[in-house]
């Protein structure tokens, strides 16, 4: 694999006065160059954009803290299949197919299924549940996600005693994913958790985002949320879990290992090789603040990593 790299990033160069518009890409691979609403509101390969979803519920897991602006939110992150600067998917996304979509679960579980989109969308009541978002490159945002537990979703299959993790995996189309014609990078894109991790109940199967459908340079029509950890850790347009005894082999984790590690936790006391995480800038802000342990959520999920070494695992 072919990887280049750009100079050293400072902290105060990941963002400017102007918001996102003069951040730098922190990674670039040397590559070639949602959802739906109420169950049956969409035609078959139609998504509305700014269609809003069936009626949500407030959550007791949400944050008090205003929204980062939706333009931001739907104009400025990461979805490498479309590209590698973070502008990239804004466009480029339009064109990622949406229905019909399944979702297949399997591997150590009693009943393995492959559920629709709108067999997901009844499993349970949607919440908003307003989130801080941490990326790895210093930049931050906070988002009003659409969706409900995934551990509603994954208890649909009875995973085994054996399992004790869950890989999560985004869906492959050549057609309209243009990074995926390249072999230089192991594709498709995949993400894992262990079993307690994807159960909390902080960890959320988002549909949707300032009470509308999932916009597709988001992660339309299924994406993963874990508000605790960097959001490369949250896997977009998910297509197959698998549950597995082994730890699962993470996308970045296999191309650049030293840089990101298979936890991925929200941690200021572990630098990235090549910056800070001490301190964050969160998008619409000028200047920067303190990063929190966990990204702020350590009263809930500290005690998942209880004797674990947090510098080691990270």
């Amino acid at each position: 694999m072919l990887i280049k790299r750009p100079d050293p990033i400072r902290p105060s160069e990941i963002t400017s006065e102007t918001l996102y518009a003069s951040r730098r890409e922190f990674l670039r691979l040397s590559i070639g160059a949602g959802l739906g609403l109420a169950v049956g509101s969409l035609l078959p390969g139609t998504v509305r954009a700014g269609e809003k979803l069936a009626t949500t519920v407030k959550s007791s897991f949400s944050i008090i803290e205003k929204p980062t602006e939706f333009a931001d939110i739907t104009s400025y992150g990461n979805f490498i299949e479309f590209g590698y600067d973070k502008q990239d998917a804004m466009a480029a996304a339009q064109r990622l197919r949406v229905r019909p979509w399944e979702v297949r679960i399997e591997g150590l579980v009693k009943q393995p299924k492959t559920l629709g989109i709108e067999d997901i969308l009844r499993l349970a009541p949607l919440e908003e549940r307003i989130y801080r978002h941490r990326c790895v490159e210093g930049w931050s945002m906070v988002i009003p996600w659409s969706g409900f537990p995934l551990a509603t979703l994954l208890k649909q299959v009875e995973p085994l005693g054996s399992a004790k993790y869950v890989e999560l995996i985004t869906v492959s189309q050549p057609e309209t994913m243009i990074n995926l014609r390249s072999r230089q990078v192991e594709w498709p894109y995949v993400e894992g958790l262990r079993l307690d991790e994807a159960m909390h109940p902080l960890t959320l199967a988002a549909v949707g985002m300032y009470g509308e459908v999932m916009p597709k340079p988001n992660g339309a029509p299924l994406r993963l949320v874990v508000p605790w950890k960097y959001g490369f850790k949250s896997a977009k347009s998910i297509n197959l879990i698998r549950f597995t005894e082994r730890e699962p082999h993470t996308f970045w984790n296999k191309e650049v290992p030293d840089e990101y590690g298979f936890y991925a936790n929200v941690n200021p006391d572990v630098d990235h090789p090549r910056w800070s995480q001490a301190r964050e800038r969160r998008i619409g802000e000028f200047f920067k603040r303190k990063t929190l342990p966990f990204n702020g959520y350590a009263d809930q999920v500290a005690s998942l990593y209880s004797g674990l070494d947090l510098k080691k695992n990270f």
